[in-house]
């Protein structure tokens, strides 16, 4: 080879396009899951058609090393009985085959999480105000494990006439699991056996009333948690204790202005690998709220709002490069895309859409 032919090589290795990735999206609709193809060099997100048939998924999430996926399917009825549906897959290749099914243990399945061993999965059931585990071998799931039913519930006259389980997670040490409960204005914790699935009842974290504690979400310097406030629209910046699992309110910041008097929903968290920056999505008033994190203690400073490219953001994340950020807008129908500048953590105010129907919830393979 001359020495331009192998510079020549060498460029065209140089320039050569990215790996393209495939993703998946949680659609509301009776499509199921949704793939597409992602390219990450300029932001384009392809379709790729549909990757499983399987009837309102709110969410998704993959087992420690994504050979599986998991969803909570928000179905009326599920094998002949009042229940949501909590399905595994299968990944090959970028390609969803199921595996399991099994009933959740009441109606409005939304939300389902897995723990850090790959063994336990819980289920939130937002309409029957339940939560529920499930033992997970070879990424099949066994009948419900343990279950418990919500009874306490908040002030709100229209949105906490009863308890709503909304979203579950693990500890960072995976020795306790966590349920927020819109409708009670709490977490509720339990300490998590991951050899049998069960959960022992450690507590609750108690949020104002009215609040609606949506979602929580473990900060990467070990001891920080943020749960976003659906009702209230506010931040609450946690502390994690290791020895009893508990949480206590640092802060809280506003994601509204205080003189904003109008509809508001806060919605979902992202924290950037190294934790230097947190965003948060509000719905109805539609936008993303940027904020610099310490990373030692996790204490937020506000950058400011930007557009999320749509109506009500059910889930937004980052992907892989953290130099692009995805929104599932879920009433426009529309996967948003946002340019990031990973030095400032500013997203850009004006982005691209992609048509998907009802999106849930986004998951990079």
């Amino acid at each position: 080879m001359t020495a331009s032919a192998a510079t020549l090589a060498t460029a065209s290795t140089s320039f050569a396009a990215p790996r393209r990735q495939r993703v998946f999206v949680a659609s509301g609709k009776p499509e199921g899951i949704l793939s597409y193809d992602w390219n990450p060099a300029t932001g384009e997100l392809t379709p790729a058609g549909v990757a499983a048939s399987v009837a309102n998924v709110d969410w998704i999430c993959f087992s420690p090393g994504r050979e599986y996926l998991y969803a909570a399917c928000e179905v009326d009825s599920f094998n002949g009985k009042p229940t949501g549906e909590v399905a595994s897959f299968r990944v090959v290749n970028g390609e969803l085959h199921p595996h399991s099914a099994q009933n959740s243990t009441s109606a409005g399945t939304c939300h389902v999480a897995l723990d850090h061993s790959g063994r336990v999965l819980l289920a939130a059931d937002y309409g029957g105000g339940s939560a529920a585990s499930f033992l997970v071998t070879d990424g099949k799931l066994s009948p419900v494990v343990w279950s418990e039913h919500y009874t306490v519930h908040g002030p709100d006259a229209d949105r906490q006439q009863s308890a709503h389980a909304h979203f579950a997670s693990f500890s960072p040490d995976n020795r306790y699991a966590y349920i927020n409960d819109l409708g009670g204005d709490m977490i509720h914790i339990y300490q998590v056996d991951a050899t049998t699935a069960m959960m022992t009842s450690a507590g609750a974290y108690q949020a104002k009333p009215g609040a609606g504690p949506r979602t929580l979400h473990f900060h990467p310097n070990g001891h920080t948690a943020y749960s976003i406030n659906e009702l209230a629209s506010t931040v609450d910046v946690l502390e994690w204790k290791k020895a009893d699992g508990s949480l206590t309110r640092k802060s809280q910041i506003d994601l509204e202005p205080k003189d904003f008097h109008g509809v508001s929903r806060a919605c979902d968290t992202v924290i950037t690998r190294e934790g230097k920056f947190v965003y948060f999505a509000n719905r109805d008033d539609d936008f993303l709220y940027a904020c610099r994190a310490n990373p030692a203690t996790g204490a937020l400073t506000p950058i400011g709002r930007t557009s999320c490219g749509g109506k009500i953001p059910r889930n937004f994340t980052l992907d892989p490069t953290e130099h692009w950020m995805l929104v599932a807008n879920q009433d426009s129908n529309l996967l948003s895309i946002f340019k990031r500048d990973p030095v400032t953590g500013k997203l850009a105010n004006e982005g691209k859409s992609v048509a998907a129907p009802a999106p849930m919830c986004i998951l990079f393979v």
